[in-house]
């Protein structure tokens, strides 16, 4: 009896779970420049910047919130990140609350289980899968009007239950945290530790808005809690919380054109590249945005309303990059275009859509594991 128990529950995992190990970034060649970008039409602009000058492989950050599940629109964005060479870091995000738009509504573990399913269904360029898990969650208006660093460390662990009951290629990132937010990002760190207990050990790679505070503006070499060097702050807070040596992902930084000039803007950026941003944990730095029109975001624009690249982005194209080597998934590719705006999307038909995943066939299996438990005792 014992014997077919073990074979039942070898052939049940097999079922319900691909599992693969990640690989970690750091321990490959790797181009870790990036940029942040809003649209999926963006990335052939993204490639010229991240993978210029010898680059290949950069990193493009982009959120996907709770009602863009278009699996037609997001396979394609995935079949154009493989033929640009572009690895994806998707930050899974919900939206402005219905009775205050003036604040993002925090996610239900539903939500969760909805990406998770939506996410596992796509066909991802390279194997590594970087799930980012919501956005400067330490502040008000990112959480619904209350930031609840318990609630976030509940959520930021069922979220890796949850992508890696799927895949094991689901690398997740913890969100970025606001290092100039009056909820201090080191006090709401502990926090989340308090309420799970080694949630830090639990993740892949540690988020961090690592922006250039107070007002955007300090230089690159001044080393504090909130300027681009937080993410050294935050990472040593959270290995002393967990004893892992976490990789870092800058998802956003960058300079106010309001503050200083774009010339001194690209110097610091250069620097940053080579001084600072040049730490071995460091896998990749998107920073924000590549493209915005008027309004509070084109202060950090890395183009200028026409559409072409401004003095900073063409400051980031010279800089020397690394040819990245991340293990490509063997899809095929056959329907992939030449062009670079027109590429083809894979279609799926109503029997592959998300909901039939594999994490509701896990759920099926449960009762059935505890039966088979219950009977070998």
């Amino acid at each position: 009896m014992l014997k077919m128990l073990i074979f039942i529950l070898a052939l049940i995992f097999s079922f319900t779970a691909n599992v693969r190990a990640i690989e970690d970034p750091r321990t490959i060649p790797n181009n870790k420049m990036g940029v942040h970008i809003l649209f999926t039409e963006e990335l052939g602009k993204a490639r010229e910047l991240v993978n210029s000058n010898s680059g290949d492989w950069g990193y493009i950050t982009i959120p996907i919130q709770a009602g863009d599940k278009d699996i037609e629109k997001w396979q394609k964005f995935m079949n154009d990140a493989r033929k640009l060479h572009l690895t994806p870091i998707i930050r899974i995000a919900t939206e402005n609350h219905h009775f205050n738009t003036s604040v993002w509504r925090k996610p239900q573990y539903e939500d969760i289980l909805d990406f998770a399913n939506f996410l596992n269904s796509l066909e991802w360029p390279v194997k590594n899968r970087y799930i980012l898990v919501f956005n400067e969650v330490n502040r008000a208006d990112e959480w619904e009007g209350k930031p609840d660093p318990a609630e976030y460390a509940r959520v930021l662990d069922y979220s890796v239950n949850t992508f890696k009951s799927l895949s094991e290629d689901f690398f997740i990132i913890s969100a970025g945290l606001d290092n100039a937010s009056a909820n201090d990002q080191y006090n709401y760190m502990i926090q989340m530790n308090r309420e799970m207990p080694g949630i830090f050990g639990k993740i892949d790679g540690l988020g961090s808005h690592s922006y250039p505070n107070p007002a955007f503006s300090v230089p690159p070499w001044i080393v504090t809690t909130k300027s681009i060097s937080s993410f050294k702050f935050e990472q040593n807070l959270a290995f002393e919380l967990s004893g892992k040596n976490l990789p870092v992902f800058v998802t956003e930084t960058g300079w106010s054109k309001e503050r200083i000039s774009e010339n001194q803007i690209s110097s610091y950026f250069t620097y940053a590249f080579d001084n600072i941003w040049s730490d071995k944990n460091v896998v990749a730095v998107t920073p924000f945005l590549l493209q915005a029109g008027p309004g509070p975001f084109f202060q950090f624009s890395l183009m200028h309303e026409d559409g072409n690249f401004n003095e900073i982005s063409k400051a980031l194209q010279a800089i020397a990059k690394t040819k990245g080597n991340p293990a490509i998934n063997s899809w095929p590719v056959s329907s992939l275009s030449e062009g670079q705006g027109n590429i083809s999307a894979k279609i799926f038909s109503q029997k592959t859509q998300y909901e039939n995943s594999s994490v509701q066939r896990a759920k099926a299996v449960t009762p059935f594991l505890k039966w088979l438990l219950r009977l070998s005792d």
